[in-house]
């Protein structure tokens, strides 16, 4: 019986005329409607006529999570007087409300209303566009933003373009960019209609809870156990001061255990909820307490479509765990950011569901208005790889035609382009190609999906699908380090990770069998498992065994090799104990083993290192680089050797001369190479030519003109062009150092084509180099010494040397030898007086001046009165612009 006392107090109700006349008429809406609301239970009831009210329609709800469909599909079915069912169907068929998620079915024929997650939409709509059958499609919580909502968002819109204009379509959400959704499911015809509902709005107090001391900020997966303490400490603190369970937001299942062991012995029931949870623990939690005081510690997914019962108090840590992806690493991973304020609302706003509460947030009021206003879309964070291979299975491989609020950043996409091609998804159009759609339809990552369908006729389908299952969600981290260790660990496990390790394993080993043409849509569980298709045209594999020898692989073999399948460019050698280099190119440190089950034999023991530590070749399939670390640090891995790692990775695997310059001196050998690895070198004694010039260049603009040889000659011809450069312009050419590397084989070109080594560029004179760069083609080189002499000829008949080396020519010269000289020397056509240093007897300074005559008219006499007593034997006459220059004493000058 329906429950009607519950549908119509939910404010909901009230927009559901404005819902079904947007739907009647341009058959698109933007639902906008507050927390507990009832948004996401009531609407797609009415909308499938399950309340009595408008004609019946079958509606498709699409949740971000697994746990909020399934609860989604619970409160539906409790509302309609239902219930969604366990175990085996029922004879007459599931009833009017079932649920699809990844590996669980609970629908049938019967089913009017079905709740799938974003995942299986996107399946579904690759396999069957039109969705037939259905007649409206619900997207719920789409201000979350996640990937795979955005992008079946796109393929629906598509749908109503051009199969099926009247498939009704609704956004819905507590808190979004209404308009922006608007605009995009009304497309040319205008913006849809933003129906908007009015909650209940009972009123949540603030309590701003920073931490006394500083903490370290959050980084990688990290977080200062000094805030977790803290955390652990304000729930304490909400217990004593406020009535009704405690919702505390964490930002993952390791801090959720840890806030967990601190709360022991309060007298509360401490519970943990996130996506990892076992669905009975889940269901527990959304069934409210039995009297019994809760604190329940939740991840995000508690955020939105769930409500908590009892919950009167949230304690916020601020943090969340997003993914994001290094693409110049190859890296992706979850890391810790501080919560945006949108989400912030959110979580306060569970405290308010059914009564006045409080909100205990740990950090400044101060820092609230300096957090992100909503949090970043997946789209311009994530690893592409998958979106890419949707789109290009959907038919538009660059995605510029699917309608989506952020377009994929470019250089994400074609990283995810680049990997797809090397794995044989898409051709190199960047269509699908038949082995793409296969991996497609898997409901892998196609890196996954690559390592299933390549590795499965090698070591069997089973073994394969337990391997990939595992890679597919990160074991515990008491599991270990070691990929190997932790499936022995899993095969024993009681716990509930090995619970939904086996139940993926089943689902992949199915999937992994299936005949080219099935259809069972990934996901969505079916009988029976077929001979594995070999992905290649070969024969397959059973179902136990691989072919050949690989059947007697051992399982740690087989972990490497289906890891390398899956990560190629993470294949990695030791450089040292604990340290080694992948195939990318990055750096990787083997972190501690944890404590648990993921010990190697022969190990040191749990806490003194990781077992993977002397292996001499590793597949790392999860890892992250910490915040300033020069080194990802791996996660997980396997022990592989030398011919598993080129095998897994032929595109990466090259052999060739390398001649380059290294360690200042030109290396010449023959190397393979694995990517960044060095398989093996040996020395070439007849380096291609071309090669040996362009690492002997590469050495002078990296180490700079130094290493030539530059005497006093070239130094001093050097300067002289840069003077008449600087004075003159064109086509006086620049010798600076970045403009002599820059058209270095313009004025080397000669010496270049001899050199071979160091020693060969240090016996270069680089003054006979650089006069190639004289303009001799204009004949204006023939000017060059009377712009810029070398020497000038002074008075006494020295020809002195002229220093360019300044911002201005200098001629030193001792004073004697100048007399008569009226006017300073100028250079460059008349254009630059020349500096003159004029020095005593002993040639050391004693005036400087550019304007000889006002010298010797104003500042010989004091010269004069200061030198002539400590140089009595040289002429200090009164006139000097009359006396006869010399360098010679005054008696000498008297011999003649």
């Amino acid at each position: 019986m329906i429950r009607r006392d519950s549908l119509d107090q939910l404010p909901v109700r009230t927009a559901l005329p404005a819902l079904r006349a947007a739907l009647d008429g341009p058959g698109s809406a933007v639902l906008c409607a507050p927390p507990g609301t009832g948004k996401t239970t009531s609407v797609p009831l009415d909308l499938a006529g399950l309340t009595g009210e408008g004609p019946v329609r079958r509606v498709l709800v699409a949740e971000p999570r697994r746990m909020a469909a399934r609860a989604a599909a619970r409160r539906m079915a409790w509302l309609l007087g239902e219930e969604v069912g366990t175990g085996a169907a029922p004879a007459q068929g599931w009833g009017p409300v079932g649920f699809t998620v990844r590996g669980e079915r609970r629908a049938g024929p019967r089913t009017t209303v079905e709740v799938v997650t974003t995942g299986v939409l996107l399946q579904r709509l690759q396999r069957d566009p039109e969705l037939a059958g259905v007649d409206v499609v619900v997207l719920d919580e789409c201000h979350e933003r996640h990937l795979d909502a955005d992008t079946s968002a796109a393929f629906l819109l598509d749908v109503r373009e051009t199969l099926r204009p009247e498939l009704r379509l609704v956004a819905a959400s507590a808190t979004t960019d209404a308009e922006g959704w608007a605009r995009l499911l009304g497309g040319a015809q205008g913006a849809a209609p933003v129906v908007e509902a009015t909650g209940v709005s009972h009123p949540v107090e603030v309590v701003w809870a920073p931490p006394e001391r500083p903490v370290r900020p959050a980084h990688g997966t990290r977080v200062d156990p000094a805030l977790l303490t803290h955390v652990a400490g304000v729930v304490r603190r909400a217990l004593r001061e406020r009535t009704g369970d405690v919702l505390c937001f964490l930002p993952g299942v390791g801090e959720i255990g840890r806030v967990a062991g601190e709360l022991a012995g309060v007298d509360a029931e401490v519970l943990q909820v996130h996506g990892r949870a076992p669905a009975e623990v889940q269901d527990a939690v959304l069934a409210g307490g039995n009297g019994v005081r809760r604190v329940v510690l939740a991840t995000s997914v508690a955020e939105s479509s769930l409500t908590v019962p009892g919950v009167r108090v949230v304690v916020d840590s601020g943090l969340a765990r997003v993914p994001r992806t290094d693409h110049a690493r190859g890296l992706s991973a979850l890391t810790t950011v501080r919560a945006s304020r949108a989400a912030a609302r959110q979580r306060a706003g569970r405290a308010g569901r059914e009564a006045p509460g409080a909100v205990y947030r740990c950090w400044a009021e101060g820092e609230d208005g300096r957090l992100p206003a909503f949090p970043d879309p997946e789209i311009r964070v994530a690893d592409l790889t998958a979106f890419a291979l949707q789109a290009a299975c959907w038919g538009d491989p660059a995605a510029d035609g699917l309608a989506l609020l952020d377009a994929p950043p470019a250089g994400a996409l074609a990283a995810a382009r680049e990997v797809l091609t090397a794995i044989g998804a898409v051709d190199g159009a960047g269509r699908a190609t038949e082995r793409g759609v296969r991996m497609a339809r898997l409901g892998l990552h196609p890196r996954l999906a690559r390592a299933l369908l390549d590795g499965a006729p090698e070591v069997g389908v089973r073994r394969a699908a337990e391997v990939v299952a595992l890679l597919s969600e990160e074991p515990p981290r008491a599991y270990g380090d070691d990929l190997a260790a932790a499936w022995r660990t899993a095969r024993r496990g009681g716990d509930a990770y090995g619970a939904r390790w086996r139940q993926e394993a089943r689902r992949l080993a199915s999937a992994a069998g299936e005949p080219r043409g099935g259809s069972a849509a990934a996901g969505e569980p079916r009988g029976g498992s077929a001979a594995a298709g070999e992905p290649r045209g070969g024969s397959g594999a059973g179902a136990d065994g691989g072919r050949g020898a690989g059947a007697q692989l051992t399982d740690d073999a087989v972990a490497g090799l289906l890891a390398a399948l899956a990560f190629p460019e993470r294949v990695a050698r030791a450089r040292r104990k604990g340290s080694y280099l992948m195939a990318s190119g990055t750096g990787a440190e083997l972190a501690g083993a944890q404590a648990g089950g993921g010990h190697r034999p022969g190990s040191s023991g749990p806490g003194d290192g990781s077992g993977l530590r002397d292996a001499e070749w590793l597949a790392v399939a999860v890892a992250d680089r910490p915040v300033a670390a020069a080194s990802a640090r791996v996660r997980l891995a396997a022990v592989i050797d030398e011919e598993t790692a080129c095998a897994a990775a032929p595109a990466l695997y090259a052999s060739g001369e390398e001649v380059r310059w290294s360690e200042g001196d030109v290396v010449a050998r023959r190397v393979t190479r694995l990517g960044a690895i060095e398989l093996a070198a040996r020395p070439l004694t007849a380096p291609d030519p071309g090669l040996l010039r362009d690492a002997v260049v590469s050495g002078l603009r990296r180490e700079g003109l130094g290493l030539l040889r530059w005497p006093a000659a070239a130094v001093s011809l050097r300067q002289r062009m840069a003077f008449v450069h600087r004075e003159l312009g064109a086509p006086w050419p620049d010798v600076s150092d970045a403009a002599l590397l820059d058209c270095v084989e313009e004025w080397l070109g000669v010496e270049l084509g001899r050199a071979r080594r160091r020693a060969d560029l240090e016996r270069v004179d680089a003054g006979q180099a650089l006069a190639r760069l004289l303009p001799w083609a204009t004949g204006d080189a023939a000017r060059f010494d009377e712009l810029a002499p070398e020497r000038i000829e002074v008075p006494s008949g020295s020809r002195v040397r002229v220093d360019y080396g300044g911002a201005q020519p200098v001629l030193a010269v001792k004073l004697q030898e100048l007399f008569g000289w009226q006017e300073s020397p100028r250079v460059a056509g008349g254009r630059v007086p020349v500096l003159v240093h004029l020095l005593s007897p002993a040639g050391r300074p004693a005036a400087v001046t550019a304007d000889l005559a006002s010298f010797w008219r104003d500042g010989y006499r004091s010269v004069r009165a200061e030198l002539r007593g400590r140089y009595p034997k040289h002429p200090w006459p009164e006139d000097p612009s009359a006396a006869e220059p010399t360098r010679h004493t005054s008696a000498r000058l008297k011999r003649g």
